[in-house]
């Protein structure tokens, strides 16, 4: 007899158990979001999804039941001859669709028939959006965020992953936004994810943290790019001592133009993100910012935008907050010694 196991526990150990979680939902359901680690082997195609549903909806439930599980029978068989071709008997899978229903099942009763001892997740994606949601927007204990901030160019990221490499928990923002937190720091048309992938990013990293020791997050808006930072999050930062970067100017400039190579790479990018600055610089200096980009004279460029736009920015937010840093860290460079050497400085003192 088949064996499906009933999983009502998604917690990072239990999921450890399975050799594979599979995502039965339609290739947009997944893309907007999923559950940590989860593979993608539909049982639906977006355009197949919605001609059940409007067959469900203008003829019949039956009708739509029976086309749509010739269709799922059909995918189903597909992946077995491909992506299950080379499962061994001992491989298990945890199956999961929208709400635990139809799909989940019909995919987790075959491979079980076929000998894999398989799980399916009881209420499906709908269980792990809750977890979601009830840990980063409906709880209110704040968590332990330390702030790394410093002005434009202080390799406040790198600082962020080589904290990390020593050992830190660190929550990385423009990572998982896919984005650099200003004019110059998208990757391209549609590179950003959904805004529920990005809270599930988040909130796998904290729900395996320890919330005795401290969480570092970079000094971000509320909106990295177009992905909003988590209600209880944004409040902890709000909230949280701030460990101030300082670095030379001429050294922020060359971390800049090295940062930010794929945008001077790209003549129409560069100057898409300059014109973002439209508004609040004149048209003057844009025009001469805009000449500087064409004469690859990107040093000055990135000083000029240092001096004339970042800095002063940086400067006026910080006059609205009322608190000092807990302590300024000085880098004369921004070298992978000077980020560890400084990584290991900041986990020491605040342990």
């Amino acid at each position: 007899m088949p064996y499906l196991e009933t999983v009502t526990d998604i917690s990072p150990q239990n999921l450890s158990r399975y050799d594979a979680i599979i995502d039965v939902r339609s290739p947009a359901e997944f893309e907007d979001d999923h559950l940590p680690g989860a593979i993608s082997l539909p049982v639906l195609s977006n355009e197949e999804r919605a001609k059940v549903g409007t067959i469900y909806k203008q003829e019949s439930p039956f009708r739509a039941n029976r086309v749509g599980g010739a269709i799922v029978a059909r995918n189903i068989a597909q992946h077995l001859e491909t992506a299950l071709a080379d499962k061994p008997k001992s491989w298990r899978p945890l199956v999961y669709c929208w709400r635990g229903g139809m799909r989940s099942n019909a995919m987790a009763t075959i491979l079980s028939s076929v000998g894999w001892p398989s799980g399916v997740v009881k209420g499906g994606y709908k269980t792990w959006r809750r977890e979601v949601v009830a840990g980063l927007e409906h709880e209110e204990a704040p968590l332990p965020v330390r702030l790394i901030d410093g002005q434009t160019g202080t390799g406040k990221t790198a600082l962020l992953q080589a904290i990390a490499e020593a050992g830190g928990q660190v929550i990385d923002l423009e990572g998982f936004a896919n984005h650099r937190g200003s004019a110059f720091g998208d990757f391209g048309e549609g590179t950003q994810p959904a805004q529920r992938l990005f809270e599930s990013l988040i909130w796998d990293d904290l729900r395996q943290m320890d919330p005795d020791q401290p969480i570092f997050v970079e000094a971000e808006s509320a909106l990295v790019g177009r992905c909003r930072v988590p209600r209880r999050l944004w409040h902890s930062m709000l909230a949280a001592p701030r460990i101030e970067v300082s670095v030379p100017a001429a050294v922020r400039a060359d971390y800049l133009v090295d940062a930010y190579a794929d945008i001077i790479r790209d003549e129409a990018r560069l100057a898409g993100a300059l014109a973002k600055l439209k508004g609040l610089q004149s048209k003057e200096t844009l025009a001469a910012w805009q000449e500087l980009a064409n004469e690859s004279a990107y040093h000055t460029l990135a000083r000029e935008l240092m001096e004339h736009h970042y800095d002063p920015l940086y400067a006026r937010s910080r006059k609205r907050r009322d608190d000092a840093p807990v302590e300024v860290t000085e880098l004369n460079g921004l070298e992978a010694e000077d980020l560890s050497k400084a990584a290991r400085q900041i986990l020491a003192r605040i342990s």
